[in-house]
Order: structure tokens, then C-alpha cells, then sequence
């Protein structure tokens, strides 16, 4: 085990400016690279203690930002069309640098890595999903999963897209053996 000291609010593991004991790789493979902690060595715990308040005062900020743009961009919806079978099941699926660009494209510029996404999209629908813009602050994003646009705008309506689909198949094929029988 290796003692770091967090420079961030890290899920599941702990507040900025705490002590913690984790194991070498996630230190070394995730911690240490990406900025999120330095190692608990002495001349460090000296410095973050000297330097504690301005790192405080900037997380802050920072926090209030991401705050502030959360407001803002609330209620966001990313629309992405996608081939899909009769099913709705995807030909392919939705990745988290998809749910990136199109946030991009709707005026909010985030990361892939900023996007919490627990596994891939492989479906037609509506799907909530959460942009991390700070480590303490999280903006739900609604992506809207369609064939066509217009499918899209019927499903952000709350519209069921197969169920209309089965009943237009059905009044079509009325409308057919109806005039069949009339010939």
C-alpha cells in the first residue's frame, strides 16, 4: 500500500487534503498521473499544509464555476441518430466521445473521460447521463437515441416509436386487404 495525499475530492476514496492508503497501481496508473494526488512523503505534507488554503480557495472556484455552468446547461439534450434493426436494438452503440461531441455541438465542452457512462448504449430511446464538470459537481444529461430526426423529436415528446410503427403497419395492411376485397 502507498500513502498519497488527495488533491481532489476523489469518489469512493475521499476528500481533497486527506491521507489515504491505496495500491501502488491505482497510484501509479490513475492517482499520480492524472493530478488527483501526490505521495505522502514528508517535504510534501509540508508544502500541501503551506499551500492548503490557496488549493482550498481554488477548489472552490472552480466549484462554483462548474456550478454555475450546471445551472446553465441544465435540462441539455443530446440527440444522436444511429442505423438501427426492427427491434431498436443499435447497429453499434453509443460511446462516451459520442455523448461528448454532441454535448460539444449543444454548447457544453466536455471530455470523454468527463462522461460517466457504466457501459455503452446499445438501444434506441431516451437515456440519462451524467457529465462530471467538477469532481464534487455532476450535470445529468438526457441522450435521445433515434433512427431520424423526427423520431427523435416524437421521442423526446414521450412517445412510443415500435408500438406507433406496429399500429401504421396495421392501418396500412387494413387499408390493403380492404381495398382487396372491394376489388
Amino acid at each position: 500500500m502507498i500513502d498519497l495525499i488527495l488533491m481532489q475530492r476523489v469518489d469512493k476514496l475521499g476528500q481533497m487534503g486527506e491521507l489515504v492508503k491505496v495500491k501502488p497501481g491505482y497510484a501509479r496508473n490513475f492517482l499520480l498521473p492524472q493530478g488527483k494526488a501526490i505521495r505522502a512523503t514528508k517535504a510534501n505534507i509540508a508544502k500541501f499544509e503551506v499551500e492548503r488554503a490557496q488549493l482550498e480557495a481554488l477548489n472552490i472556484k472552480r466549484r462554483e464555476e462548474a456550478e454555475r455552468i450546471a445551472e446553465r446547461m441544465e435540462g441539455l439534450s443530446v440527440v444522436l441518430i444511429r442505423s438501427a434493426g426492427e427491434s431498436g436494438g443499435l447497429y453499434g452503440s453509443v460511446s462516451a466521445r459520442d455523448i461528448a461531441d454532441g454535448c460539444t455541438a449543444g454548447g457544453l465542452t466536455v471530455t470523454r473521460s468527463q462522461v460517466l457512462l457504466e457501459q455503452p448504449i446499445k438501444t434506441l430511446g431516451l437515456t440519462t447521463v451524467k457529465v462530471e464538470l467538477h469532481p464534487e459537481v455532476h450535470l445529468p444529461i438526457i441522450v435521445n437515441v433515434a433512427r431520424s430526426p423526427e423520431e427523435a423529436e416524437r421521442q423526446a415528446r414521450g412517445e412510443e416509436i415500435e408500438r406507433e410503427e406496429e399500429i401504421t403497419l396495421e392501418a396500412e395492411l387494413v387499408a390493403e386487404l380492404g381495398a382487396a376485397a372491394r376489388d
